[in-house]
């Protein structure tokens, strides 16, 4: 009987599978059973081909070559890891090789790296398709005894083919003819621009906001507070005038007071959803202060290491019906710590299961984010891993509580004429707020209307009921700018293709038509970091002036996170069969094209500093980096510009940003570091060690036996 070779996407993943499936011998670039051989990608082996490797005559970028359209885009592979991609091919077409199964990520990016390797090796044997939710032992046995047929994924692979098309198209076109227009190289990209534009958008109205004063009056009736307000203000609580608001507080003062209306209400807040990456995004942000980009490294660290978390590039947060028994299981096993809260969440040992947490109709291609059932150890995670995994742990737990229910209470009494309100809240069943949301939960910085108007206990009242004003005082304040966006919020703008929607359920209907997915919108606020479009200030994030600049530029259509949302809406169409490839194709076409022209046509003035333009072709200023040679091609010198190390030698995308181990507590890359790293693969220093290996520059501070998060990959793909 013949082998079947499977391909991960990554190395440590095909150990994982190859130990499960007994592979134990040692092959070159795979490991080899009785039955199955396990080899593996490092990403993407295979890319979209440049347009001058295409034709040599696209490498000078002139009007005169645009657009770009070609009918298809041809395959190549990747120069740095050509070795493993041709160990991949030879397993592949072996004549003792019967059939494959995919195991890269499932997901549409992993769909698209084994399909891409699948043509460009020129296979044609029959495949199969590992589709599982976790790395444990369990999850991988049982995928294989679940195997699924390939062509069920040919509608994933569809979409995949025609994101990759599209960022290629748009991007190629788009970023050509800026750069030829305004003599600076500019990155402009289908996904990446529209996120620009929210960043811009709230700039602008950060620096066109203009404050007002206001005042308001609290009157002080002894045993409750409240506020004065009329219902034609707007706010109804804020007076445009000083010495309207000390009128009124001198009219009640030492007056009578009398309760027109005093209303309690019984209210349900519902426990929270389980967590998407989007989410968990937001919440890690916001909570532990984490990047998107470190929140969804962390996360995979702990699917694919610690083998503690399901996939985590979901976007579904519910959990199918037959996931019931291995919740149970789950919350049985999770750490000490967190047993105490378990009850509450297993009343009599059964899961208190409703349609807000099980839902196969809403579970997409991988449930919600949740701990596996293996008991872990978490003295064993990195401090970031630990923090990530209690965020995980706690919502698992306060999604199963009961509903907290309190009474709101509203009051207003009245005094002299004016009307003033009060608002109370009585916890009545304390719900999901049992389970705390961390061990030490940070301060919520308090906001004006929660100073104004805060919610507490307030005594007894009924309509009629008299007091004395013993005190009024106004308060002067002055109406406050939009905040700048961190993380948390552009990832939800991003979510909701630039609607700002704090209503989880129209949040959860623009599902499906936001910019990017799960999966790549770290990425893409990673980029516009990278090419100075925006900039991190502490927890914010902030368009730069040539971001700002680049927006300016654009026309409203690539500049629309509504018309990024619906063409993510199509390629989810595409998905399922109901939408076709040609059709989104062609709209794409249509849309690069007319960029180009645009592009051509525009006479807005160039706002770009000189220090941005271009040497020639289509580079940016740069010198050579003497006696150096290119890591990942090894035939071209390396250039150095103001932010990055690059290739010098044709199609070879090699770059190297200068900031890219900053984060993880790592030096700023420089020449004089950069040429010895290249010359000795390792070099220590005062707080750590560098290291070249493996297609990747790696930090390990000092005393860590793993490189720091924040590891940089040699090259960046250019694009999206």
């Amino acid at each position: 009987m013949g082998k079947i070779v499977v391909l991960a996407e990554k190395p440590s993943v095909a150990r994982d599978i190859a130990r499960v499936i007994g592979c134990g011998g040692r092959g070159d670039g795979c490991l080899i059973g009785d039955r199955y051989i396990v080899t593996w990608a490092i990403g993407h082996l295979v890319s979209l081909q440049e347009p001058d490797e295409m034709d040599p005559g696209l490498k000078r970028w002139t009007f005169d070559t645009l657009p770009i359209l070609p009918d298809e885009i041809p395959l190549k592979v990747l120069p740095g890891t050509r070795g493993q991609f041709d160990i991949v091919r030879k397993l592949m077409n072996d004549p003792e090789t019967d059939s494959l199964i995919c195991a890269t990520d499932a997901g549409r990016e992993g769909e698209l790296i084994f399909r891409y390797i699948y043509e460009k090796a020129g296979c044609k044997k029959p495949f199969q398709r590992l589709w599982i939710s976790s790395m444990t032992d369990e999850a991988i046995t049982e995928g294989f005894r679940n195997i699924q047929p390939g062509e069920r994924y040919d509608g994933l692979y569809a979409s995949a083919r025609c994101r990759s098309r599209a960022d290629w198209l748009v991007g190629m076109n788009a970023s050509r003819a800026f750069t030829l227009k305004y003599d600076t190289l500019l990155s402009v990209g289908r996904v990446q621009t529209p996120t620009l534009a929210i960043l811009v958008r709230r700039r602008k109205e950060i620096e066109e906001f203009k404050p007002e004063g206001y005042s308001t009056v609290t009157a002080d009736f002894g045993d409750y507070r409240g506020i004065c307000f009329s219902e034609k203000l707007e706010p109804d609580t804020h007076l445009k005038n000083k010495a309207d608001a000390e009128a009124i507080a001198a009219a009640v003062r030492g007056k009578t007071a009398r309760v027109t209306v005093a209303e309690t209400t019984r209210k349900h807040e519902l426990p929270p959803q389980l967590y998407d990456l989007t989410s968990l995004q937001r919440d890690a942000n916001r909570m532990l202060g984490f990047t998107a980009d470190k929140t969804l490294k962390t996360a995979q660290s702990l699917y694919e290491t610690h083998k503690a978390l399901t996939y985590p590039r979901t976007d579904s947060r519910y959990l199918p019906p037959d996931m019931i028994p291995r919740v149970v299981q789950t919350m049985k096993l999770l750490p000490e710590e967190y047993q105490a809260f378990v009850p509450g969440a297993l009343p009599e040992g059964r899961l208190r299961a409703g349609k807000r947490t099980v839902d196969a109709s809403k579970v997409t291609d991988h449930h919600a984010i949740i701990p596996t059932a293996k008991r872990v150890n978490p003295e064993k995670f990195s401090e970031d891993e630990r923090k990530l995994y209690d965020l995980v742990a706690r919502r698992l737990l306060a999604a199963f509580y009961p509903a907290c229910d309190y009474d709101a209470t509203r009051v207003i009494t009245e005094a002299e004429g004016y009307t003033f309100r009060t608002t109370g809240k009585t916890i009545v069943v304390n719900g999901w707020h049992d389970v705390p949301p961390m061990k030490d939960p940070p301060r919520k910085r308090k906001t004006a209307k929660d100073e104004e108007e805060s919610e507490t206990a307030l005594p007894p009242l009924q309509v009629g009921d008299l007091r004395t004003v013993k005190a009024a005082k106004v308060k002067e304040d002055m109406t406050k700018p939009p905040s700048p966006h961190t993380d948390a919020s552009l990832l939800a703008a991003m979510e909701t293709a630039g609607k700002e929607l704090d209503d989880e359920e129209l949040a959860r209907q623009m599902k499906g038509s936001g910019i990017g997915t799960p999966a790549t919108r770290a990425a893409i606020i990673e980029r516009l970091l990278q090419v100075g479009y925006a900039q991190r200030k502490g927890k914010t994030l902030t368009a730069t002036d040539k971001g700002t600049a680049l927006i300016g530029l654009m026309p409203k259509e690539i500049a629309s996170p509504e018309l990024t949302g619906r063409w993510e809406l199509a390629l989810h169409e595409i998905t399922d069969g109901k939408q076709d490839e040609a059709r989104f194709m062609d709209g794409i076409r249509k849309m690069s094209a007319f960029l180009v022209d645009y592009a051509r046509n525009n006479r807005a003035p160039n706002l770009f500093p000189a220090e941005e333009k271009r040497r020639s072709g289509a580079g940016i200023r740069s010198k050579a980096l003497k006696g150096s040679r290119c890591p990942l091609c090894g035939k071209g010198t390396l250039r150095e510009s103001d932010r990055a190390f690059s290739c010098g030698e044709n199609g070879c995308r090699c770059t190297i940003w200068k900031d890219c181990l900053e984060k993880g507590g790592g030096p700023a890359l420089n020449a004089k570091l950069m040429t010895m790293l290249l010359e000795k693969k390792q070099l220590q220093g005062s707080t750590g060690i560098l290291m070249l290996r493996e297609g990747r520059i790696l930090f390990y501070p000092n005393g860590s036996e793993a490189p720091s998060v924040n590891r940089s990959l040699i090259y960046e793909r250019k694009g999206r």
